[in-house]
């Protein structure tokens, strides 16, 4: 059994390694008792702290196993513990001795890789720091790095068809399809949102060492811009644009973007089982509904039932392919105002955090007694508030630089008009991007199966109420079937309570 390259200080020869499965082994009865077990010497079995490294020993020793050292030829187990007990202090001083070299080697090397970033910080080391894992489209060529084309062009279509609205799984098979892979081994879905997010895209290197971090810029050749790999982590916390996994591209669902106007649940698709599909396996358009998530999981929607999603997509696509209607629902352009307000909003409730954390800070200092348990209970919530308003602020200057970024943003009525067709036919791409599209214009989008006054007599029309970024909106009225516009508005439906049965 070998466990080389794994660390025993860091008990990694035990998560990962076979001596992890060797205890198991012995948990279990796997391993009978009178085995012997043959290591180097004590220190490869643990150099963790003593207590820990001395149980790993006990648990061998309990199930009746024999442990010998090669290196010193010394034996131990039960018959022979109890014959010399002093052997027991000999081996616990031996663990004591291998954690303690190891934390000394550890303090060392840790403090090597810092002075190391601290100097490339400040411009006075431009070598290697060997510490952490190095991206795979790159390797070492002499003092700097080359790229990898085969693994750079993957990690390129990857970034491509995120930002295009595909999800993980739809990325590997177009990766696999076209004979591209993310590392020597390939990719799984899994590691697509973890790759996304590495720093090493836009060329910088990032460690963390005891709790503090450091970013070395220009570490790497970069694949995209500080500012795109900005972008890029704003998409990646706006979960409305991942599609789901259905074959069918959603258009208006499965990106918090849609409700019930009944009762404010989301709304979801369904495609109803049926043989009758298209040639392509699609379900016919009659198959494809709208439903609540109330309505669909416990029928707790106030007003039941469904409608089909044919004429809502209709709708809304010969809506915004009319240059009119598209203006006066985003006039002013790209919504920058409303992350900039949410912006200086967060700066001025950080300031004003960390001024009563400094003012904590200076009471404490300046009284010479303990300190007051509610002092110290204020100034952990006062951290805690300011290291979530952090996270916001970082998030809402992600999200402006993506706004900015986006010169597109909101599409010209000619864009929608030009993939219309396309979308309605099911072409996956068309549909891709217009879904992109809606999440860029609109905020939240109402739905409403029965129409406004769902307790009228006669035919129901299907209501929409569309609101866009800027917090313009107009309510449709279509035909439930072929999606027609009947009227349109800009104040939002009056919706009538449902009538009392029992009067």
């Amino acid at each position: 059994m070998r466990d080389e390259g794994l660390s025993a200080y860091h008990q990694r020869h035990i998560k990962q390694g076979a001596l992890g499965v060797f205890l198991e082994a012995v948990s279990a009865g796997t391993i009978s008792p009178g085995s012997v077990l043959i290591v180097e010497a004590l220190d490869r079995l643990s150099r963790a702290e003593p207590i820990v490294a001395q149980a790993q020993l006990a648990q061998i020793i309990n199930a009746g196993i024999t442990v010998v050292t090669a290196s010193d030829g010394r034996e131990y187990n039960r018959e022979g513990l109890k014959a010399q007990p002093m052997d027991l202090v000999y081996s616990l001083l031996l663990m004591i001795q291998a954690h303690k070299e190891s934390e000394t080697k550890s303090v060392r090397v840790k403090a090597s890789i810092r002075r190391l970033c601290e100097q490339w910080i400040a411009g006075t080391y431009r070598g290697p720091i060997n510490n952490g894992h190095d991206p795979a489209w790159v390797r070492r060529s002499g003092q700097g790095w080359e790229l990898v084309e085969e693994h750079v062009a993957a990690v390129r279509r990857t970034v491509e068809l995120f930002r295009a609205g595909e999800g993980a799984t739809r990325i590997i098979r177009e990766l696999n399809a076209h004979g591209l892979k993310l590392a020597p081994k390939g990719g799984a879905a899994s590691s697509i949102y973890k790759l996304l997010r590495l720093p090493a895209l836009y060329g910088a290197k990032r460690l963390e060492i005891d709790g503090q971090e450091y970013t070395m810029f220009d570490y790497y050749p970069a694949l995209m811009t500080a500012d795109e790999w900005a972008e890029l982590q704003h998409l990646l916390g706006d979960r409305s644009r991942r599609r789901g996994r259905g074959d069918i591209v959603g258009l208006i669902t499965g990106m918090k973007r849609t409700f019930c106007g009944y009762c404010g649940a989301a709304v979801v698709a369904q495609n109803l089982m049926t043989r009758n599909k298209r040639p392509d396996g699609i379900p016919q358009d009659g198959h494809r509904r709208l439903t609540c998530q109330r309505n669909a999981h416990a029928h707790e929607c106030p007003v039941p039932g469904t409608c089909s999603v044919v004429p809502v997509e209709h709708a809304l696509l010969a809506w915004c392919s009319d240059q009119m209607n598209l203006t006066a629902i985003t006039e002013g352009g790209p919504d920058l105002q409303t992350p900039r307000a949410r912006l200086a909003k967060l700066r001025l409730e950080i300031t004003q955090v960390e001024r009563q954390i400094a003012k904590i800070t200076d009471a404490l200092l300046d009284d010479d007694g303990p300190a007051p348990v509610a002092f110290a209970r204020r100034a952990r919530d006062l951290e805690a508030q300011l290291e979530q308003l952090n996270t916001e602020a970082t998030a809402t200057e992600r999200e402006l630089a993506a706004v900015a970024s986006r010169s597109t943003t909101p599409a010209l009525a000619s864009a929608w008009s030009a993939l219309a067709e396309r979308a309605l036919g099911m072409d996956h791409d068309a549909r891709l991007q217009i879904r992109n599209m809606v999440a860029d214009t609109f905020e939240r989008i109402v739905i409403l199966h029965a129409g406004a006054d769902p307790y009228a007599n006669g035919p129901k029309p299907i209501t929409i109420q569309l609101i866009s970024k800027t917090g313009a909106g107009r309510v449709l009225n279509i035909h439930r079937k072929t999606g027609a516009l009947l009227d349109a508005r800009t104040t939002a439906p009056d919706i009538p309570d449902a009538p009392d049965p029992y009067a």
